[in-house]
């Protein structure tokens, strides 16, 4: 396996503590089986920060305790095991320090020098498929680079709780590379408040624009709603146990929730067992409304029978 540590300077892509050529290192993946996968994180990170580095957090193999405990994302989507097809993993990095909007925009700017590094892939690798997958601002990320991509550069794309616009992201599905795409957007009601705020707090590109997190419609794109109680039931059916959620309002929990990112891992790497159009046959179609998770009725348990209380 091959685990390259790759940030984001500006709009250019540099070694994560190493002088080494990006591209270079690229080359690299040219021989090899199994897929490459690009990992992004999202809000807050910031590469080399010492108490918000992602490659000592989410992108370590054996991930430090920063601010908050966090699993594995090579671990859990099947790197680091020694198998000989796992494939190639690439944690990308970036700035993700400061307000929402200086944030913002340097995703933009992440998501072209993340292009540099998929289209380096796309002439050294032609033949290993190229997975994206990408929390919160880093799904951002992976739709911008999609505007600086040629068709069939990427493969699959994971957003979730993408912190992005809705028309934002249908153009981005609507150039070369996003044609050939299949976008999985995985939401939750317990990111409400996130995508509030979201919206907000950073300019829509159209009038009446709302986030991802509300839902996409487009031939290649699916929304999971992953704190659906039927999509749960559905996805336990083909074998992905995802147990109910138990927050009413998380930023993280579509990948901290146990069984997540095994679920975006067979995404990914057994493409052909998820296909995109059997998945949307089979869960439910409509998302719930904003809200309807945080406003839902407290259940309440029956009394106990009076011979089990004494």
């Amino acid at each position: 396996m091959a685990f390259l540590r790759i940030n984001a300077v500006g709009d250019y892509p540099q070694m994560h503590g190493s002088p080494a050529d990006v591209n270079a290192a690229l080359s690299q993946l040219e021989e090899g089986a199994g897929p490459i996968i690009v990992m992004i994180h999202g809000y807050k990170y910031e590469p080399g920060n010492p108490h918000h580095c992602p490659h000592r957090h989410i992108f370590s193999l054996d991930p430090d305790h920063l601010p908050w405990k966090a699993p594995s994302w090579p671990r859990q989507l099947g790197f680091g095991l020694g198998h000989a097809d796992e494939g190639h993993a690439i944690a990308f990095g970036w700035n993700a320090r400061g307000n929402l909007l200086q944030a913002q925009s340097r995703a933009f700017d992440a998501g072209r020098a993340l292009a540099k590094v998929v289209a380096c892939l796309h002439q050294v690798a032609a033949t290993r498929p190229v997975h994206i997958i990408g929390h919160s601002l880093g799904a951002d990320i992976a739709l911008e680079a999609l505007h600086h991509l040629p068709q069939n550069a990427v493969d699959r794309i994971i957003s979730l709780t993408g912190a992005s616009y809705q028309s934002r992201a249908l153009a981005a599905l609507d150039t070369p590379a996003g044609r050939t795409v299949e976008l999985f957007n995985i939401t939750s009601r317990e990111n409400d408040p996130f995508d509030y705020l979201f919206e907000l707090l950073t300019p829509a590109p159209r009038r009446g624009d709302r986030a991802i997190g509300q839902g996409l419609t487009a031939r290649n794109a699916l929304t999971i709603q992953i704190d659906c109680l039927e999509t749960l039931k559905q996805l336990e059916a083909r074998g992905f146990a995802i147990p109910h959620p138990r927050r009413r309002v998380c930023h993280w929990s579509t990948y901290t929730r146990a069984g997540t990112l095994r679920f975006y891992k067979k995404l990914m790497r057994t493409p052909e067992a998820t296909p995109l159009t059997s998945l949307r046959n089979q869960l439910p179609t409509q998302s719930a409304s904003r809200w309807s998770r945080i406003f839902a009725p407290i259940p309440r348990q029956a009394p106990l029978p009076v011979w089990q209380k004494s």
